[in-house]
């Protein structure tokens, strides 16, 4: 509980400036937390990402919550199940704080997107990176211990170095792509990003 509150505190005080967050799901996180919580003082580990503060692209369906591939098309979508890839994190008891900005369907630019762009925390006049933007600036910023992106042409790599964290391509196939808005299905890869390796 304390974990997810540090965070949802620290996205209240920064997200207005950095524009990393497109939908909080505070209600949602603290629910889950303490759900976590629980679970974990009474010995039932689920592993590495239990209770732990996770934020996901806006193209990553998720049960319940928004999703909409910042594009005016999805404005108003409310996926009635979750990406496959959400659904395992889920099970594994991560917490969900909400969904990050990103390029319109991860291939317009600012132009054309329904929210603000995601602003580069280490200079505010910098770019972020790529379509992935909002999930290289909330880890980098300290709004979440991890994100998923999506990559076609560089969208979880660029953001990653432009932010100075690790993004990783996953080989092609190996990740489900079930429930994330496509981009082009034989190029599209979803994949973490982290503070570190480890």
């Amino acid at each position: 509980m304390e974990l997810t509150l540090s965070f949802l505190e620290r996205i209240e005080s920064t997200n207005d400036k950095l524009k990393a967050y497109v939908t909080v799901t505070a209600d949602e996180a603290l629910a889950e937390a303490q759900v976590a919580e629980n679970e974990l003082l009474r010995g039932n580990y689920r592993g590495p990402l239990h209770g732990i503060p996770l934020a996901y692209k806006d193209l990553y369906d998720t049960k319940g919550v928004r999703t909409t591939g910042q594009s005016k098309i999805h404005e108003h979508r409310i996926p009635v199940n979750d990406a496959t890839v959400v659904k395992l994190f889920r099970e594994a008891g991560a917490v969900l704080l909400g969904k990050l900005a990103m390029y319109e369907l991860a291939m317009g630019g600012p132009e054309t997107s329904i929210f603000e762009q995601a602003r580069n925390p280490w200079h505010l006049d910098y770019m972020p990176g790529l379509s992935s933007s909002g999930s290289g600036v909330a880890v980098a910023a300290g709004l979440c211990m991890g994100s998923l992106g999506s990559d076609t042409g560089g969208s979880i790599r660029g953001p990653a170095s432009h932010c100075g964290i690790v993004g990783l391509k996953p080989t092609y196939g190996r990740v489900s792509r079930y429930g994330v808005i496509p981009l082009s299905w034989s190029l599209d890869h979803c994949g973490p990003m982290s503070w570190t390796v480890e």
